[in-house]
């Protein structure tokens, strides 16, 4: 299912960071494993994910950037989703941090910029 979610981007040669609103697929997809073992367990095995299956990229301007640096980035907003089998080779399968990434890590002259970044859609 589509969710709306927040996503902050930022450029390291940027003074700024952005937050972005974007869709996401997420929620609750039917799986099943077993305890038999062998390729006979394996038929068994069901493991699905909610994946996108349509996936705009969308332009936004990062403000901040000194003029020799393109201040335009790419995000990803998900149009369709689908309970599928994960493509390890597209999608990232697993959650491999536990590192928030719901705030900036710019830094303005060595202190961390404490203002809350914009909201753009």
């Amino acid at each position: 299912m589509l969710k709306n979610h927040t996503i902050w981007i930022e450029r390291q040669d940027c003074g700024q960071c952005v937050a972005i609103n974007t869709t996401i697929c997420s929620g609750y997809c039917h799986t099943q494993d077993t305890n038999l073992k062998g390729r006979f367990g394996r038929i068994f095995l069901i493991q699905r994910s909610c994946v996108p299956l349509s996936l705009v990229y969308r332009a936004v301007h990062v403000p901040g950037c000194p003029q020799d640096v393109n201040s335009q980035l790419y995000y990803p907003a998900a149009q369709r989703c689908s309970c599928r089998r994960c493509n390890t080779r597209s999608h990232h399968c697993v959650r491999t941090s536990r590192v928030s990434k719901d705030r900036c890590t710019v830094t303005l002259g060595g202190v961390k910029n404490q203002t809350q970044p914009a909201v753009k859609n």
